[in-house]
């Protein structure tokens, strides 16, 4: 429920509105904000590395090494102030993706 003195963002009545994320080089954050982001993701996407179990320590590395290959980026949302980190190929489909 909206009362008189609230206004709808640009971005609520038009997604197209809505801002960018934007791409954190992972060479631009310290090791400790690194590693925060990493474990961040790695514990909030319950990611699945199948029939084996793996680490916590091995899926850092493995993270590590996708942001390294340029295979993954970190995307900062300036909406939330949220981090994630997408595959890369995931990050320019969305972007190249046309809005209706």
């Amino acid at each position: 429920m909206h009362d008189e003195d609230s206004r709808d963002l640009p971005y609520e009545t038009d997604p197209r509105d809505r801002p960018e994320p934007v791409p954190i080089p992972h060479t631009d954050l310290s090791a400790d904000a690194l590693r925060g982001v990493i474990d961040n993701f790695i514990l909030r996407e319950g990611t699945d590395y199948g029939a084996h179990a793996v680490s916590h320590e091995e899926k850092v590395a493995q993270v590590l090494l996708q942001l390294e290959r340029n295979e993954a980026r970190i995307l900062f949302d300036p909406l939330d102030s949220s981090v994630t980190i997408v595959p890369r190929a995931t990050f320019r489909r969305e972007r190249d993706t046309p809005h209706r």
